[in-house]
């Protein structure tokens, strides 16, 4: 395996950090200036961790690669499952539409249904990792924390589903520079989206589906969510009702919904 290599942007910030560090030694007038300097870069750097399509801590899967558009695909990425009643009635939108996905699954919630996991893998979809505990706080881990929430769920689900898992999806995309090299090292790739529905917080399946398909192209990573939906006022889970709406679109538009992996590494 090649080294982890920071970005430039972390090297900047590490070199930010040393020549204020050399400034305050050196008993320098220009104190004040280095740690306003600080200041900015630290500013930088929680913006960064806070905007999930950015590449600034490393490198981040915002869209398929341009060969997977020429192609005409397009990704439907489905996080925060298996859910035991949801997650089936998923499954059997996408069998009914001939359409493949990638479910970003939490590791302890496959490891109470794994069964559902092992559908998932069955229809030829791709299980990936979304951690194995999913918890608020996950975006201020350090280095032993991510370590112990990606790798733990890695594990879990290699263990479920007989496959290693290639993407990583932190929750809501927040992250931090400690993230990179752990998924480095652990073989993983990091995956945001190129829109999302929200469907997590409005059970209005027009506009989640208008959010997904505004300005919608070959190569976009599409986000839903089969646990934690938000529900219709029928007090559906509305992916049931967004679903087979986005698909049909995407047919009508002649995009073939694909997983991440073979869009990624078609041969």
């Amino acid at each position: 395996m090649r080294a982890w290599r920071p970005s430039q942007f972390l090297v900047a910030s590490a070199a930010v950090h040393l020549s204020a560090a050399l400034l305050l030694l050196l008993r320098t007038q220009h104190w004040r200036w280095a740690l306003g300097a600080v200041l900015l870069d630290h500013l930088a750097l929680l913006a960064a961790s806070l905007w999930p399509r950015s590449t600034l801590l490393g490198s981040n899967l915002v869209r398929l690669p341009d060969a997977a558009a020429r192609r005409g695909e397009i990704a439907i990425t489905i996080d925060d499952g298996p859910d035991a009643q949801v997650t089936p009635q998923v499954l059997a939108i996408l069998a009914a539409h001939g359409a493949q996905a990638s479910f970003f699954c939490i590791g302890e919630r496959a490891a109470a249904l794994p069964h559902l996991c092992r559908a998932i893998v069955a229809a030829g979809h791709a299980v990936e990792n979304h951690g194995q505990r999913h918890r608020k706080h996950q975006s201020l881990l350090g280095p032993r924390g991510w370590l112990r929430e990606v790798g733990a769920a890695q594990t879990t689900l290699e263990a479920i589903t007989g496959q290693r898992p290639r993407y990583f999806r932190a929750l809501a995309g927040l992250r931090n520079p400690f993230l990179d090299p752990v998924l480095h090292r652990l073989g993983l790739h990091l995956a945001s989206w190129t829109r999302r529905g929200y469907d997590t917080r409005t059970g209005d399946a027009d506009a989640v589906l208008a959010r997904l398909t505004d300005k919608l192209a070959a190569g976009d990573i599409l986000l839903l969510h089969d646990g934690r939906a938000a529900s219709t006022a029928a007090g559906r889970p509305v992916i049931l009702d967004v679903l087979p709406r986005l698909l049909d679109e995407l047919a009508r538009r002649k995009l073939k919904p694909v997983t991440l992996g073979s869009a990624c590494n078609p041969y």
